[in-house]
Protein backbone atom coordinates (compact mmCIF):
# COMPACT_ATOMS: atom_id res chain seq x y z
CA UNK A 1 0.00 0.00 0.00
CA UNK A 2 1.56 3.28 -1.13
CA UNK A 3 1.33 6.02 1.46
CA UNK A 4 0.71 9.70 0.79
CA UNK A 5 -0.06 12.35 3.34
CA UNK A 6 0.03 15.88 4.66
CA UNK A 7 2.65 17.19 7.08
CA UNK A 8 2.20 20.31 9.16
CA UNK A 9 1.33 21.38 12.69
CA UNK A 10 -1.25 21.56 13.97
CA UNK A 11 -3.50 19.74 11.53
CA UNK A 12 -7.23 20.11 12.10
CA UNK A 13 -9.79 19.91 9.32
CA UNK A 14 -7.94 18.86 6.17
CA UNK A 15 -9.15 19.65 2.67
CA UNK A 16 -6.37 17.46 1.28
CA UNK A 17 -7.34 14.24 3.03
CA UNK A 18 -11.03 14.59 2.23
CA UNK A 19 -10.30 15.47 -1.40
CA UNK A 20 -7.86 12.62 -2.06
CA UNK A 21 -9.86 9.98 -0.17
CA UNK A 22 -12.98 10.88 -2.17
CA UNK A 23 -10.97 10.91 -5.39
CA UNK A 24 -9.57 7.44 -4.73
CA UNK A 25 -12.99 6.07 -3.82
CA UNK A 26 -14.55 7.57 -6.94
CA UNK A 27 -11.80 6.22 -9.21
CA UNK A 28 -11.60 2.87 -7.37
CA UNK A 29 -7.92 3.35 -6.49
CA UNK A 30 -7.22 0.71 -3.85
CA UNK A 31 -3.43 0.69 -3.52
CA UNK A 32 -2.93 4.20 -2.13
CA UNK A 33 -3.58 5.55 1.37
CA UNK A 34 -3.64 9.25 2.27
CA UNK A 35 -3.35 10.33 5.90
CA UNK A 36 -2.45 13.26 8.13
CA UNK A 37 0.95 13.50 9.81
CA UNK A 38 0.96 16.31 12.42
CA UNK A 39 4.60 16.67 13.46
CA UNK A 40 5.45 19.18 16.22
CA UNK A 41 8.95 19.66 14.78
CA UNK A 42 10.24 19.46 11.22
CA UNK A 43 13.12 17.36 12.58
CA UNK A 44 10.62 14.51 12.87
CA UNK A 45 9.95 14.55 9.12
CA UNK A 46 12.63 11.96 8.12
CA UNK A 47 11.14 9.43 10.56
CA UNK A 48 8.08 9.10 8.33
CA UNK A 49 10.01 7.31 5.59
CA UNK A 50 13.00 5.97 7.54
CA UNK A 51 13.60 2.42 8.82
CA UNK A 52 12.81 0.85 5.49
CA UNK A 53 9.33 2.33 5.21
CA UNK A 54 9.34 2.24 1.43
CA UNK A 55 5.56 2.57 1.25
CA UNK A 56 5.78 6.32 1.93
CA UNK A 57 6.08 7.84 -1.55
CA UNK A 58 4.99 11.46 -1.25
CA UNK A 59 3.38 14.19 0.78
CA UNK A 60 1.90 17.64 0.84
CA UNK A 61 3.41 20.31 3.09
CA UNK A 62 1.46 23.00 4.92
CA UNK A 63 1.97 25.58 7.67
CA UNK A 64 4.53 26.01 9.18
CA UNK A 65 6.93 23.81 7.17
CA UNK A 66 6.79 24.99 3.53
CA UNK A 67 10.17 26.65 3.94
CA UNK A 68 11.60 24.62 6.82
CA UNK A 69 11.32 21.35 4.90
CA UNK A 70 13.59 22.46 2.06
CA UNK A 71 16.95 21.53 3.68
CA UNK A 72 15.70 17.92 3.93
CA UNK A 73 15.28 17.61 0.15
CA UNK A 74 17.85 16.33 -2.32
CA UNK A 75 16.30 18.10 -5.31
CA UNK A 76 14.01 21.11 -5.71
CA UNK A 77 12.23 22.23 -8.87
CA UNK A 78 13.36 25.51 -10.40
CA UNK A 79 9.99 27.10 -9.66
CA UNK A 80 10.07 26.06 -6.00
CA UNK A 81 13.64 27.34 -5.69
CA UNK A 82 12.67 30.76 -6.99
CA UNK A 83 9.59 30.89 -4.78
CA UNK A 84 11.50 29.67 -1.74
CA UNK A 85 8.78 27.30 -0.56
CA UNK A 86 7.68 23.71 -1.18
CA UNK A 87 4.20 22.23 -0.79
CA UNK A 88 4.57 18.92 -2.64
CA UNK A 89 7.23 16.23 -2.23
CA UNK A 90 7.94 12.94 -3.96
CA UNK A 91 9.95 10.33 -2.05
CA UNK A 92 11.90 7.92 -4.23
CA UNK A 93 13.33 4.82 -2.56
CA UNK A 94 16.53 3.83 -4.37
CA UNK A 95 17.93 0.29 -4.75
CA UNK A 96 20.83 1.00 -2.36
CA UNK A 97 18.36 1.74 0.44
CA UNK A 98 18.73 5.52 0.28
CA UNK A 99 15.97 7.97 -0.54
CA UNK A 100 15.72 10.89 -2.91
CA UNK A 101 13.27 13.62 -1.96
CA UNK A 102 12.17 16.05 -4.66
CA UNK A 103 10.26 19.23 -3.79
CA UNK A 104 7.79 21.19 -5.92
CA UNK A 105 5.53 24.19 -5.52
CA UNK A 106 2.03 23.72 -6.93
CA UNK A 107 0.53 26.61 -4.93
CA UNK A 108 1.75 28.96 -7.66
CA UNK A 109 0.02 26.97 -10.39
CA UNK A 110 -3.25 26.77 -8.44
CA UNK A 111 -3.22 30.44 -7.53
CA UNK A 112 -2.43 31.67 -11.03
CA UNK A 113 -5.11 29.64 -12.75
CA UNK A 114 -7.69 30.54 -10.12
CA UNK A 115 -6.81 34.25 -9.98
CA UNK A 116 -7.26 34.66 -13.72
CA UNK A 117 -11.00 33.86 -13.51
CA UNK A 118 -11.72 37.46 -12.40
CA UNK A 119 -8.44 39.18 -13.18
CA UNK A 120 -8.49 42.19 -15.50
CA UNK A 121 -4.89 42.99 -16.56
CA UNK A 122 -5.73 46.63 -17.21
CA UNK A 123 -7.64 47.15 -13.99
CA UNK A 124 -5.81 44.91 -11.50
CA UNK A 125 -2.26 46.04 -12.18
CA UNK A 126 -1.15 46.71 -8.60
CA UNK A 127 -1.48 44.44 -5.58
CA UNK A 128 -1.21 44.24 -1.82
CA UNK A 129 -0.17 40.86 -0.42
CA UNK A 130 -1.16 40.34 3.21
CA UNK A 131 1.11 37.94 5.10
CA UNK A 132 4.65 36.75 4.50
CA UNK A 133 4.61 32.96 4.88
CA UNK A 134 5.23 30.24 2.30
CA UNK A 135 1.91 30.81 0.55
CA UNK A 136 2.68 34.51 0.13
CA UNK A 137 5.93 33.60 -1.59
CA UNK A 138 4.02 31.62 -4.23
CA UNK A 139 1.60 34.51 -4.69
CA UNK A 140 4.42 37.03 -5.15
CA UNK A 141 6.02 34.72 -7.71
CA UNK A 142 2.81 34.65 -9.75
CA UNK A 143 2.28 38.41 -9.51
CA UNK A 144 5.79 38.99 -10.81
CA UNK A 145 5.14 36.53 -13.64
CA UNK A 146 1.96 38.42 -14.58
CA UNK A 147 3.76 41.79 -14.35
CA UNK A 148 1.63 42.98 -11.44
CA UNK A 149 3.51 45.30 -9.09
CA UNK A 150 3.04 44.30 -5.46
CA UNK A 151 3.62 45.38 -1.89
CA UNK A 152 3.98 42.88 0.94
CA UNK A 153 2.19 43.76 4.20
CA UNK A 154 3.01 42.01 7.46
CA UNK A 155 2.60 42.37 11.22
CA UNK A 156 6.26 43.32 11.48
CA UNK A 157 8.04 45.74 9.18
CA UNK A 158 11.03 44.31 7.30
CA UNK A 159 13.19 45.01 4.27
CA UNK A 160 10.56 43.39 2.06
CA UNK A 161 7.34 44.30 3.88
CA UNK A 162 5.56 47.27 5.40
CA UNK A 163 3.56 46.90 8.60
CA UNK A 164 -0.22 47.15 8.83
CA UNK A 165 0.25 50.41 10.76
CA UNK A 166 2.00 51.87 7.71
CA UNK A 167 -0.75 50.81 5.31
CA UNK A 168 -2.64 53.98 4.38
CA UNK A 169 -6.11 54.43 2.93
CA UNK A 170 -4.55 55.80 -0.23
CA UNK A 171 -2.36 52.71 -0.66
CA UNK A 172 -5.44 50.50 -0.41
CA UNK A 173 -7.48 52.61 -2.84
CA UNK A 174 -4.59 52.59 -5.32
CA UNK A 175 -4.09 48.81 -5.09
CA UNK A 176 -7.08 47.21 -6.83
CA UNK A 177 -5.90 43.66 -6.13
CA UNK A 178 -5.65 42.56 -2.47
CA UNK A 179 -4.68 39.00 -1.56
CA UNK A 180 -4.95 37.56 1.94
CA UNK A 181 -2.25 34.98 2.60
CA UNK A 182 -2.70 35.00 6.37
CA UNK A 183 -4.78 32.48 8.37
CA UNK A 184 -6.89 35.32 9.82
CA UNK A 185 -10.57 34.42 9.49
CA UNK A 186 -10.11 30.66 9.18
CA UNK A 187 -12.77 28.57 10.93
CA UNK A 188 -13.43 28.59 13.84
CA UNK A 189 -11.98 32.11 14.24
CA UNK A 190 -14.36 33.55 11.68
CA UNK A 191 -14.62 36.99 13.33
CA UNK A 192 -10.98 37.79 12.54
CA UNK A 193 -9.68 39.58 9.45
CA UNK A 194 -6.56 41.47 8.38
CA UNK A 195 -6.49 45.00 9.87
CA UNK A 196 -6.70 47.10 6.71
CA UNK A 197 -8.80 50.21 5.91
CA UNK A 198 -11.72 48.47 4.20
CA UNK A 199 -13.50 51.79 3.66
CA UNK A 200 -10.95 52.49 0.89
CA UNK A 201 -12.05 49.45 -1.12
CA UNK A 202 -14.38 50.05 -4.07
CA UNK A 203 -16.07 48.43 -7.05
CA UNK A 204 -12.82 48.22 -9.02
CA UNK A 205 -11.17 46.07 -6.36
CA UNK A 206 -10.62 42.31 -6.53
CA UNK A 207 -10.16 40.64 -3.14
CA UNK A 208 -8.74 37.12 -3.13
CA UNK A 209 -8.50 35.05 0.05
CA UNK A 210 -6.43 31.86 0.14
CA UNK A 211 -8.74 30.64 2.93
CA UNK A 212 -11.59 28.36 1.84
CA UNK A 213 -13.24 27.62 5.20
CA UNK A 214 -15.52 29.49 5.76
CA UNK A 215 -16.65 30.00 2.18
CA UNK A 216 -16.81 33.75 2.76
CA UNK A 217 -14.35 35.11 5.30
CA UNK A 218 -14.88 38.42 7.03
CA UNK A 219 -12.13 39.81 4.76
CA UNK A 220 -14.16 38.87 1.68
CA UNK A 221 -17.47 39.94 3.21
CA UNK A 222 -16.19 43.40 4.05
CA UNK A 223 -14.77 43.72 0.54
CA UNK A 224 -18.04 42.56 -1.05
CA UNK A 225 -19.99 45.09 1.01
CA UNK A 226 -17.77 47.79 -0.52
CA UNK A 227 -18.61 46.55 -4.02
CA UNK A 228 -15.45 44.53 -4.71
CA UNK A 229 -15.25 41.29 -6.66
CA UNK A 230 -14.25 38.49 -4.26
CA UNK A 231 -12.96 34.93 -4.49
CA UNK A 232 -11.91 32.35 -1.92
CA UNK A 233 -9.13 29.77 -2.14
CA UNK A 234 -11.14 26.61 -2.81
CA UNK A 235 -10.48 26.48 -6.54
CA UNK A 236 -6.78 27.13 -5.93
CA UNK A 237 -6.71 24.15 -3.55
CA UNK A 238 -8.43 21.88 -6.05
CA UNK A 239 -6.09 22.91 -8.88
CA UNK A 240 -2.94 22.42 -6.81
CA UNK A 241 -4.27 19.11 -5.46
CA UNK A 242 -4.75 17.79 -8.99
CA UNK A 243 -1.27 18.99 -9.94
CA UNK A 244 0.17 17.18 -6.89
CA UNK A 245 -1.55 13.97 -7.93
CA UNK A 246 -0.11 14.33 -11.43
CA UNK A 247 3.42 14.79 -10.00
CA UNK A 248 3.11 11.72 -7.73
CA UNK A 249 1.81 9.62 -10.60
CA UNK A 250 4.64 10.66 -12.91
CA UNK A 251 7.21 9.91 -10.20
CA UNK A 252 6.22 6.25 -9.95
Amino acid sequence: MNKLGLIGYPLGHSFSKKYYVEKMQKENILDVDYDLYPIPSISEFPELFASGNTDFVGCNVTIPYKQAVMPYLQEISDEAKEIGAVNCITIKHLPDGSTKLVGYNTDAYGFEQSLKKHWDPEKHHKALVLGNGGAAKAVLYVLKKLDISSQLVSRVKSDSAISYEELSENMVSQSPLIINCTPLGTFPNIEACPPIPYESIGKNHYLYDLIYNPEETLFLKRGRMQGAVTKNGLEMLILQADKNWEIWHQAK
